[in-house]
């Protein structure tokens, strides 16, 4: 059962019990990543994720989402005014979308790749749950060459790096994973970008959006964040690991 058929209380009682279930709360989260598609399979693991937000306050979110070969645009972003999710309507960032489109000729206002496979509704149930008040901007990648993940990692960096602004990058992490996404991660840190373009394209992992993933990991790098990914054991089905990057504390000099 997918998420758009759940009722605010039954995620906010799913948000509730992951938030209870740890030690500390992150602060200064600026990045979620969370599964691409939610439903009763990994409810709990999309509730790990968005828990670190709770009591927090955003501005606008981005929601970032990896759909190849679906539109001939490289970066299109809907051109809703809103969304609308059972839970009610979220307004569209116009402005910062207009920011994107003016960035670079690889963003564009397209609904090509706007279909049923899209995972901004099922972010949105979880935002509703989450935030008090915020817009929103959607944009899919649809072709995963280094030269438009190199693009979209500065153009994101670059525009939201001083607004009060959350990212979610939509990304299926399998626990069975964790060896090759940990050397993913180091290679972010390392800013080891051809390392990470050489293992998107050889076909050898089982992440789902992929592109998603390395680009919040390199957006993370810029914004001087730590990544915390974990997997929970609350899901009936196979266990996905999802997470949240943070401000790190800056060393003190004494």
């Amino acid at each position: 059962m997918r998420i758009t058929s759940f009722s605010r209380e039954q995620i906010k009682e799913g948000l509730e019990n992951a938030s209870s279930s740890v030690s500390e709360t992150p602060q200064n989260v600026r990045i979620l990543f969370t599964p691409f598609r939610i439903d009763a399979a990994n409810f709990s693991s999309a509730c790990a994720s968005y828990s670190s937000i709770i009591n927090s306050h955003f501005d606008t979110v981005l929601v970032l989402e990896s759909h190849p070969g679906s539109a001939d645009k490289k970066l299109p972003m809907p051109s809703n005014k809103t969304f609308s999710t059972p839970l009610g309507e979220v307004p569209v960032n116009d402005r910062l979308r207009n920011d994107f489109a003016d960035e670079d000729d690889d963003f564009f206002v397209n609904d090509d790749a706007f279909d049923d496979n899209v995972s901004i509704y099922d972010q949105l149930m979880m935002l509703q749950c989450t935030l008090d008040s915020f817009d929103v901007l959607s944009i899919q990648i649809t072709e995963e060459s280094p030269f438009i993940i190199k693009e979209l990692v500065a153009s994101i960096a670059e525009i939201l790096r001083n607004k009060n602004a959350l990212l979610v990058c939509c990304t299926n992490l399998p626990e069975s994973e964790k060896e090759g996404i940990e050397r993913v991660i180091e290679m972010a840190e390392k800013d080891n970008f051809s390392g990470l373009m050489n293992y998107m394209n050889s076909g050898d992992s089982e992440i789902e959006g992929v592109s998603s993933f390395m680009t919040g990991l390199l957006v993370a790098g810029d914004w001087n964040l730590g990544v915390t990914l974990t997997a929970s054991n609350n899901d009936p089905a196979g266990k996905l690991l999802t997470g949240h990057a943070h401000l790190q504390e800056q060393p003190t000099h004494g």
